[in-house]
């Protein structure tokens, strides 16, 4: 295709040398003793024969060779959460886990499906469910658990050029402040979490924490700012109340308790 770059070699020849070529924008390719020739479309033995029959003006049964030494018209984006997201060329066939081994893999915060979007003219992506537009591209989604745990071969289908692969953030929640790991937590696949989970991925409340005033930091659509929800963990802990559920984005707050603080202070003076 156009933007490759091809090496043509005439076996036994030495006096009929080409260096290597890009094949223009037109998709044509032109050589000395050849000419402008149509090239776009065509594999390198179906590219060798129509060079080959040209140089019959001047060999007898020449024997061409055409290798493509640089790619440049298959390109395929891959965005989103990956270790490295651009554009690649396709080089001979490659399926949806070779195009994300290019891109260095999946982060950790990779979401739960893959959208992989197709033009028209590059035909339907063959997965149940996928969509078309006649006016506009084709696209489908992919399970990542299925394609990477095996459980679905068939999802690992071939990748054309021009198509774009997008890799989603999965949803999160965010444990912070007086806890042993604070952080980010992905949520699985149709996964709901508690307070209690949340802790216990966060490895749990840090000593001086303030349990009894802890809240859930919460999105509300059209406001202005975010909502807080009051927690009491230690009632929760003790089973004196219900435990809550959070939602993706919730961010869970664990205050620190200056009075903790200060008595732990005091012991370390101590000791």
């Amino acid at each position: 295709g156009a933007g490759d770059r091809v090496s043509v070699n005439v076996r036994d020849v030495k006096e009929i040398e080409f260096k290597p070529t890009q094949i223009d924008a037109a998709g044509n390719l032109e050589l000395h003793y050849v000419g402008k020739l149509r090239a776009a479309g065509l594999t390198t033995e179906d590219l060798a024969r129509a060079i080959a029959e040209r140089l019959k003006n001047f060999i007898n049964d020449p024997n061409v060779t055409v290798e493509v030494t640089d790619y440049g018209s298959q390109p395929v984006s891959v965005m989103g959460a990956v270790n490295k997201p651009g554009m690649y060329q396709l080089r001979g066939h490659k399926t949806l886990i070779d195009v994300l081994a290019l891109a260095e893999g999946l982060r950790n915060d990779a979401g739960h499906s893959i959208t992989i979007t197709r033009q028209k003219e590059f035909g339907p992506i063959p997965l149940a469910g996928a969509a078309g537009d006649p006016d506009g591209p084709f696209s489908a989604r992919v399970n990542v658990a299925a394609i990477m745990d095996a459980r679905n071969p068939g999802a690992n289908i071939p990748i054309r050029s021009h198509d774009i692969i997008a890799v989603p953030r999965a949803e999160m929640v965010y444990v912070v402040g007086s806890v042993r790991r604070p952080g980010g937590f992905v949520l699985g696949e149709k996964e709901s979490i508690t307070v209690l989970q949340a802790l216990s991925m966060a490895e749990g409340l840090d000593r001086s924490a303030a349990s009894r005033n802890a809240r859930i930091i919460r999105t509300v659509a059209g406001a202005a700012k975010p909502g807080e929800i009051p927690v009491n963990v230690q009632k929760i802990l003790a089973n004196k109340e219900p435990d809550q559920g959070l939602q993706a984005n919730d961010i869970l707050f664990i205050p620190n308790s200056a009075t903790k603080s200060a008595a732990l202070r005091s012991v370390e003076v101590a000791d």
